[in-house]
């Protein structure tokens, strides 16, 4: 097939293997989602694979550096994620502690505690940060504290049949709005040299397209060879967003959280505590994060968000096509990781497999998604509809 975006400039397809980003200085910089384009990507999680000999010695002796006299005990949180995590336990208070140690040396945990620092600024419910080092000077992997959080992520609460839902996700939406009142310039991933010099959370790029479209076809060439999708629908994916491309042409940005899902906000079954892993959080549209919503959750919920939303900020005129594409753009990018890591053929241990389910039903569902967010699209449908 041959793939076109008529006056767009985008990579030539990878044909095979994953859509992995090279690395180098700034491994961000040329990567659209950070769990589908780093290098190491598809990789088992952490908890699951061997572990540098002696890490836990050596993180150790960086806290005891960092908080000296302090009695501090490490204890395994085996984590699903991409970090290596631990508890650390001290008689005056209680961590939880991630450690990125991947092929990339990615450099972004003290971006990443900075914006978590800004956001509690603002009222936005988010861990402490107590610690971190990204530089690897010491120790040859990043490693940040955090405040240990006691409540349960919103995924395991949804899991047990406690979640409303919808009262939630119209808190969720209010503080969407909240932070994106910070400001960012640029798009995309945050220039963790930028961030360093002069303190500013500026992407990667000049203009929003270039972000959105980046390994786009990459993306879609990986769903090709693995069967997901066909030739027919990629070329339908393809014309429609660019039938759609002006609903990019943004003049500025705003933080985006990026991985906004329930396992990533910590709560009761009516109240959110915080919200963590800031980690993928770029410069983008007003759109995407409640998008995000519609990831996982009907049109009921998402419009709640909405809601929420609206009780702070006013939503633009052409809302409903930005929340398609965004919908649609980040459904493609989540097939991609989760056929990539193999979550199809999981059960419902994993943690955003529905409890009752199956990787069969997560295939399912997320091929559906897919095809609605293109209707949308195309029919300018109400976000009601999804």
């Amino acid at each position: 097939m041959s793939f076109s975006f008529r006056d767009i400039e985008i990579e030539t397809p990878t044909r095979t293997g994953s859509p992995a980003a090279s690395s180098g200085a700034a491994p961000r910089s040329d990567i659209y989602y950070w769990k589908s384009d780093r290098p190491g990507a598809f990789q088992r999680a952490a908890s699951e694979r061997p572990q540098r000999p002696g890490l836990p010695k050596l993180l150790l002796g960086e806290l005891q550096r960092t908080f000296p006299g302090t009695e501090i005990t490490l204890e395994p949180a085996h984590g699903q994620g991409n970090h290596i995590t631990f508890f650390a336990i001290t008689p005056e208070w209680r961590g939880f502690v991630r450690v990125e140690d991947g092929p990339e040396r990615d450099d972004f945990m003290d971006v990443e505690s900075s914006i978590i620092e800004t956001v509690r600024g603002i009222g936005i419910p988010a861990p402490k940060v107590y610690a971190v080092d990204s530089s690897r000077k010491r120790v040859p992997f990043a490693w940040q504290v955090l405040q240990l959080i006691s409540d349960p992520d919103l995924n395991q609460v949804e899991k047990s049949g406690k979640l409303d839902i919808l009262k939630v996700a119209k808190e969720i939406g209010r503080y969407v709005a909240s932070w994106q009142s910070i400001r960012t310039c640029g798009f995309g991933p945050f220039n963790p040299e930028i961030f360093r010099s002069s303190r500013q959370l500026a992407g990667h790029h000049s203009d929003y397209p270039s972000y959105f479209l980046l390994r786009l076809r990459r993306h879609l060439a990986f769903l090709l060879d693995h069967g997901f999708l066909d030739s027919e629908k990629a070329e339908e994916i393809i014309a429609t967003i660019t039938h759609h491309r002006h609903h990019l042409e943004l003049t500025e940005g705003c933080l985006v959280h990026k991985d906004l899902a329930l396992w990533n906000i910590l709560g009761t079954p009516q109240h959110i505590s915080a919200f963590i892993d800031w980690e993928d959080a770029i410069s983008g549209d007003p759109l995407d994060d409640l998008s995000l919503v519609g990831c996982f959750h009907p049109g009921e919920v998402v419009t709640q968000a909405l809601q929420g939303y609206q009780e702070l900020r006013t939503l633009p005129d052409n809302h409903r096509a930005r929340f398609w594409l965004h919908l649609l753009r980040n459904m493609l990018v989540k097939a991609v990781v989760r056929l990539g890591s193999g979550f199809f053929e999981r059960s419902d241990e994993l943690f955003l497999i529905n409890a009752g389910a199956t990787g069969k039903d997560l295939s399912s569902f997320t091929r559906e998604r897919i095809h609605a967010a293109l209707s949308g699209l195309t029919g300018n449908k109400e976000v009601a509809d999804l």
